[in-house]
């Protein structure tokens, strides 16, 4: 189901949600999980951290639930919080690194490398490119990283993403752009 169906379901659910009805929710969630996973996963990188930031999302999306607009979409609204989600693990990544003086994850050489098995050699190439992908996108700047993931990975339009954001929709094209280049000379080197 897509488009104003998909949003009239979502608006239902979130209204019987915000009346009590925790089942409501429950079902929100559900279609909106598998989204919101894939979006948080590629943000940071590791897929047991993308589960606990899924489910902070959901939470916070539960006690926000109030300040939903029913006649806006329900899918950037989650992506929004699961935004703000991944910029809080990011900020709490950064101040323990200081404080307790730790390298980085995204250091290379701190990723255990694939098993390497003769017979699944094309797999383990396929999964070395997507850590080199992983590294380089860890790598970029938040102001690029945001709106390539708002865009790409989050399926938003740059309208969308430039809300998102608090910026213009030339400037999410004009940073999706810088950033696809910057992936594509790392992945070159």
């Amino acid at each position: 189901m897509r488009g104003d169906a998909a949003n009239g379901v979502d608006a239902d659910l979130a209204a019987r949600a915000l009346a009590g009805e925790k089942a409501a929710f429950t079902t929100l969630m559900r279609r909106h999980q598998e989204m919101l996973y894939r979006f948080i996963r590629r943000y940071v990188g590791d897929a047991d951290e993308a589960y606990d930031l899924v489910q902070e999302a959901f939470v916070s999306a539960w006690e926000g639930l109030n300040r939903f607009d029913r006649n806006r979409p329900v899918e950037p609204w989650l992506r929004q919080i699961a935004l703000n989600k991944c910029r809080d693990w990011s900020r709490r990544r950064s101040v323990r690194r200081f404080f307790y003086g730790a390298r980085s994850i995204d250091t290379p050489g701190l990723h255990v490398p694939a098993p390497s098995d003769d017979d699944v050699k094309q797999d383990v190439d396929r999964e070395a490119l997507l850590r080199r992908l992983d590294d380089a996108i860890a790598a970029l700047p938040l102001a690029l990283k945001e709106p390539l993931f708002l865009t790409v990975f989050g399926g938003c339009t740059h309208q969308e993403a430039a809300e998102a954001l608090g910026i213009t929709s030339k400037a999410v094209e004009t940073r999706v752009h810088r950033a696809r280049t910057k992936l594509g000379e790392a992945l070159a080197n």
